[in-house]
């Protein structure tokens, strides 16, 4: 979907983007080798091209901050069927202070929680992002990213950002995380059933007060599913944006890795 995408161009927004496709000029290769595209005049399509060829540059080079940079956020969704083998799926849990109590990490099939007075810190933090080229959460604009700048001031987050829950609305979803897996037939093990945030704030309490292994672990099993199911949710929703686009692609994701 990226290399069909324009509007990281200029001025160019939803409506001009969809002329384009009108046209037949549905990908950067075939804008490039077009002459004349009604609408831009001739010294627009000049600097249009100068802008795609950079854009396809820094596909080439698997840049994905560039495009983090370039492309609204709103859009940034379009980047997921290229970066999907690179994404991180990001997850955190706090206590009844506010206070950040796990961040969970999914990506290339391996979940991470990096606990706190355990292995939370900013340099494992740092570690952890630098190994991904995209982000997916859900809520993660208003939610946990604010809070981990919060807590790690130089914390940086370059890389392009999906928020699931501001797409499921765009696509007709309504309610959490848990209400939108069952509505699109993901579902949890059964020792987390019915869990919720607040349940994960007692869990760690009877951990940091009583040391109740079982307590620790259910707060884990419970991060771990908030970040391994925004996998094939991120997927799900993927392609309901491409078909919604207009646009005909056949991409299916091959499976958690």
């Amino acid at each position: 979907m990226i290399t069909s995408s324009f509007c990281l161009l200029p001025g160019v927004g939803l409506r001009t983007e969809q002329r384009f496709w009108s046209q037949g000029v549905s990908t950067w290769d075939h804008f490039l080798s077009t002459r004349d595209i009604g609408g831009l005049s001739t010294g627009r399509k000049a600097l249009f091209d100068g802008r795609i060829r950079e854009a396809q540059e820094r596909l080439e080079q698997q840049d994905s901050r560039y495009f983090a940079k370039t492309l609204a956020a709103r859009h940034q969704w379009r980047l997921y069927e290229w970066l999907r083998e690179r994404a991180l799926y990001l997850d955190i849990e706090t206590d009844s202070f506010g206070q950040i109590t796990v961040v969970g990490l999914y990506g290339r099939g391996r979940y991470t929680a990096l606990i706190k007075n355990e292995s939370l810190s900013l340099l494992r933090l740092r570690e952890e992002l630098s190994q991904y080229a995209l982000l997916v959460t859900f809520c993660g604009s208003t939610f946990d990213l604010p809070m981990l700048r919060a807590h790690f001031s130089d914390l940086a987050f370059d890389q392009p950002h999906i928020d699931l829950c501001g797409i499921g609305r765009q696509l007709g979803f309504r309610g959490g995380l848990k209400a939108i897996e069952r509505q699109t037939g993901i579902s949890r093990i059964p020792a987390i059933q019915g869990f919720s945030g607040d349940d994960a704030v007692r869990q760690w309490n009877r951990w940091r007060h009583q040391r109740d292994v079982g307590a620790r672990d259910l707060l884990l099993a419970y991060n771990e599913a908030d970040c391994v199911n925004l996998q094939p949710l991120a997927d799900a929703f993927y392609c309901r944006l491409v078909a919604a686009s207009g646009l005909e692609e056949s991409w299916r994701p091959h499976g958690r890795e």
